[in-house]
């Protein structure tokens, strides 16, 4: 299959099943990009993930940006962005004539707590994944924990987050070296 249409294809697969945005994404992406179309790996994902949340804009869309840049220039950059928001984009333009009318009733009310719950369920499953890869020792455990309590006291962006732990992973590796 031509390349760039396996792209379209299969970011527009990721958009259409999935909920709850950008994280609810993570753990689809990571197996169609890694598992089935060995596009990217593990540790490439990971940081994509990464680079993807101290950039603009929705996590997924990024990363889809980033593998098909990967693969296919800006073409595919392109291709696989709009495969991954074009789901999206067909059905919030259905949904909206008609989810007014719909959302008091009480079982779409019922049905949307339930969706936020499975949601929660794919977030965390994704954390649990890219926590094995990215928790490797003392060290990347002392930096997850710092970050994971900094996060939830103190009203920094994660871009900030993010830089710090460039810098201490820069900082380590240096410091590895000189011994």
């Amino acid at each position: 299959m031509n390349v760039l249409l396996d792209l379209f294809v299969t970011f527009a697969k990721v958009g259409v099943m999935t909920f709850g945005g950008g994280y609810a994404m993570l753990p689809i992406l990571q197996r169609e990009l890694v598992e089935n179309k060995h596009w990217a790996a593990e540790e490439e994902l990971v940081d994509y993930f990464a680079i993807g949340q101290c950039t603009p804009g929705v996590i997924a869309v990024n990363t889809a940006t980033f593998v098909g840049q990967k693969l296919k220039g800006i073409a595919g950059g392109i291709i696989a962005t709009l495969g991954v928001v074009f789901p999206s984009l067909v059905i919030i333009s259905l949904l909206a004539g008609v989810i007014s009318a719909f959302s008091h009733l009480q079982w779409v009310q019922h049905a949307f707590g339930g969706i936020r719950i499975c949601v929660c369920i794919l977030i965390c499953n994704a954390v649990v994944k890219l926590y094995k890869k990215a928790v490797v020792d003392k060290l990347t455990l002392a930096l997850f924990l710092a970050i994971a309590l900094g996060s939830y006291f103190l009203p920094v962006s994660p871009v900030v987050f993010v830089v710090l732990s460039a810098l201490v992973g820069i900082a380590v590796k240096n410091w590895g070296v000189r011994k």
